[in-house]
């Protein structure tokens, strides 16, 4: 362990005289954080709203204030002409399309059914399927308000009262949601990145020669190198996890041993991933590509902008070997739930597997060349 130890002091000593790296690797992290967590937001608002009122009634135009005053549709249209809206949509002017037919009201007080059409550009279907989730509540809540203010047939006398909570976020803040899995992508991202990087730069160097030469076995080698960049790991979940409380006050219900724990077993997932690409890897170029095309796939499919449950069966199968949906699941279980070892046996049993084979290919693929 002697020679292991110099090993290590000598990557530190690289890493503190590189006026890269130690920047990228203590203050991107905190910028990286701070700016997705607020930017990665699907609550949509201000959505550009075309009102075609045929009725004018009072009972319309409260419909369309309620719709406007909900804080996610603003007025951007208002007119007689469907057509004229419909070409709004088109030239992507505004998003959805509120058409009253005339008699809205009068069929209302008549007791028969009023229907309205609404409209939306689906071509961003998230910004399209959340619209409209808008808009059906606030007129389904408008019409049990109108229904509930008219004697007689119509009135709702007592019914079916629904109570709700939301569990785990209950002001349904998406930053809440966001930000455990942010520091998740962010902490595999840069690991793997550097590793990768840093192996072949000394490559380019000619630096790696001299200890190519010497007696340093090959497990030795890749300990030296990987140990800094695991300590390194461990602090920026460290500040990743001080950023998270004092600017978005994230919650943190479960045992914040358990997460230091937990990423201490799942960055040599990343730096062995890191040491792979670096073994076939010929230029820092190369490295970086191929790092990029892993962390790529990995990303998008971690779970952390889209569910994974929502993927296709095949993807969800080829999923299991994407080590950053784990850490991902990993701390929104632990920090928003409060989860115990005993809730993440598997996935932790998971990414110890994933680190001892993915490690395990990269000390018997790395060749010493004398």
């Amino acid at each position: 362990m002697r020679t292991v130890f110099f090993l290590v002091q000598k990557e530190f000593l690289q890493i503190f005289r590189n006026k890269v790296m130690l920047p990228l690797l203590l203050v991107m992290p905190i910028f990286q954080t701070l700016l997705l967590s607020f930017a990665a937001n699907y609550e949509v608002k201000n959505l550009a709203l075309a009102v075609v009122d045929h009725d004018l009634s009072p009972v319309s135009r409260q419909l369309t204030a309620k719709i406007c005053g909900s804080g996610y549709f603003k007025i951007q249209d208002f007119g007689f002409s469907a057509v004229a809206a419909d070409e709004a949509m088109a030239l992507d002017k505004v998003d959805m399309i509120l058409e009253i037919p005339a008699n809205f009201e009068r069929d209302l007080m008549r007791r028969e059914p009023g229907t309205i059409s609404l409209s939306a550009n689906a071509i961003n279907a998230v910004k399209a399927g959340l619209g409209m989730g808008y808009a059906q509540n606030i007129v389904r809540d408008f019409s049990l308000e109108l229904a509930e203010s008219q004697p007689g047939e119509g009135q709702i006398p007592g019914g079916i009262q629904v109570i709700y909570s939301n569990w785990y976020n209950p002001r349904l803040d998406y930053k809440t949601f966001m930000v455990p899995g942010i520091l998740g992508e962010i902490v595999a991202l840069i690991i793997c990145f550097l590793t990768a990087l840093n192996i072949v730069r000394e490559r380019e160097m000619g630096t790696i020669e001299q200890l190519n030469v010497t007696p340093v076995q090959k497990w030795q080698f890749i300990l030296g190198k990987l140990l800094p960049f695991w300590l390194l790991s461990l602090i920026m979940m460290t500040l990743g996890l001080a950023v998270g409380k004092m600017v978005f006050d994230t919650p943190m219900l479960g045992d914040l041993k358990l997460v230091f724990a937990y990423t201490a077993t799942f960055t040599p997932c990343m730096l062995g991933l890191g040491f792979l690409i670096s073994n076939f890897a010929d230029s820092q170029q190369q490295a970086m590509f191929t790092a990029w095309f892993f962390m790529l796939i990995f990303i998008l499919m971690c779970g952390l902008f889209t569910p994974v449950d929502s993927m296709p069966e095949w993807a969800q199968w080829l999923n299991m070997l994407n080590p950053v949906k784990y850490f991902v699941e990993f701390m929104r279980l632990v920090l928003l739930k409060g989860a115990g070892f005993s809730d993440i046996r598997e996935n932790y049993f998971s990414v110890l597997t994933y680190a001892i084979v993915v490690n395990g290919l990269a000390i018997w693929t790395y060749k010493k060349r004398a």
